[in-house]
């Protein structure tokens, strides 16, 4: 596959933004439209983008964790924020909220950033796989700039 210099120009821009909008769906989420699923699939779009403009192993390096692990973490979390009412004499999924300084947190902000982890993760799997399927789907290498 040749390499397009306005597609990894364009990908060096918009990843941050990508991820950046992520993160605000995903904080957003518990309120309004938008949460962990949709902000962990934004998420993974930004490092498919990337994968697509610089190559899968690029791709892989920047996200600095096995898609595998992230699942595992995301799950570790979301199980564990619905666990944590149980301890506390309340019922499975009970939505716990603390003050932690000017902001109001709760066991549903720690369910969607399981959520988001999970989704990236998953996501990840999926466009890896597709390419160890297909060889030649993405650049494997980056070209001379």
């Amino acid at each position: 596959m040749r390499f397009s210099v306005i597609l990894r120009t364009a990908a060096r821009f918009l990843v941050p933004l990508i991820l950046l909008f992520s993160v605000f769906l995903l904080l957003r989420g518990h309120n309004e439209t938008g949460g962990g699923f949709i902000g962990g699939l934004v998420a993974g779009i930004s490092f498919a983008l990337y994968a697509i403009a610089y190559g899968t192993a690029a791709s892989r390096e920047s996200l600095r964790a096995r898609p595998q692990r992230l699942m595992a973490v995301g799950l570790g979390i979301a199980v564990l924020s619905g666990l944590l009412p149980l301890f506390g004499g309340g019922t499975l999924l009970e939505g716990i909220w603390v003050k932690w300084g000017g902001l109001k947190v709760g066991t549903p902000v720690l369910f969607d950033v399981g959520v988001y982890l999970l989704v990236i993760g998953l996501t990840l799997v999926i466009v890896y796989e597709l390419e160890e399927h297909n060889p030649g789907l993405f650049p494997q290498s980056v070209a001379p700039e």
